[in-house]
């Protein structure tokens, strides 16, 4: 017969062996997904068809005119990050805009908590082909956002779509995510937490 501390000291070997793989699968796919961020952004820009819109505004032309011939549908979407007690929502969901027209909308944010916190909105574009021909003049996803507890503010954004946008395109989306940044922002932002009276602020409509 087999001895059963063997087989005891055997089977706890074996565990312990499978915990170990498990841990390094755990992390291995973990360092994977933030990879993915990198390696995404390099193959994007060498292929071309990266949803990602200007990082920084842009001026309208001077002689910029709005072909007439023409309309694009643009949708707007807002997404935001698991537990920020925010409300973010587009001004409208969609609208009809010639290339070459500037147009200025915006999307409307409301903190919940008592508390100031701080986010920033991560857009895209898509179909990505489209997103080079998509031109931010201004765009609250430029800077950080701070909002007071309980207040709710207007965000604007103006952009136009660039006359020579492919034929093929009928449609954009622009999405953007909001992301509490509260902790890797200014100490001093942080620290309003505890300073900064309740106020409700009403949003421009």
């Amino acid at each position: 017969m087999p001895d059963p501390q063997a087989t005891n000291s055997s089977r706890r070997q074996a565990n312990r062996s499978l915990v170990i793989k498990l841990l390094g699968a755990t992390v291995a796919m973990f360092g994977f997904g933030f990879a993915l961020v990198p390696i995404y952004d390099i193959m994007c820009d060498a292929l071309g068809i990266n949803g990602k819109t200007n990082s920084e505004a842009v001026e309208a032309p001077t002689a910029l005119t709005a072909d007439i011939s023409r309309t694009i549908k643009v949708e707007f979407i807002a997404h935001i990050n698991p537990n920020m007690p925010w409300d973010f929502k587009p001004q409208v969901s969609s609208m009809e805009v010639h290339p070459g027209e500037v147009i200025q909308t915006a999307y409307l944010a409301q903190n919940r908590a008592s508390h100031t916190i701080v986010g920033q909105a991560v857009p895209s574009v898509s179909p990505g082909l489209g997103a080079s021909y998509f031109n931010k003049v201004e765009c609250f996803c430029f800077n950080k956002q701070p909002l007071d507890g309980n207040s709710q503010t207007e965000m604007p954004l103006i952009f136009y779509i660039e006359r020579d946008i492919p034929e093929s395109i009928h449609t954009l989306t622009l999405s953007y995510t909001l992301y509490d940044i509260t902790d890797k922002s200014d100490p001093s932002t942080a620290s309003a937490k505890a300073s900064t009276p309740n106020q409700l602020q009403g949003a421009t409509q």
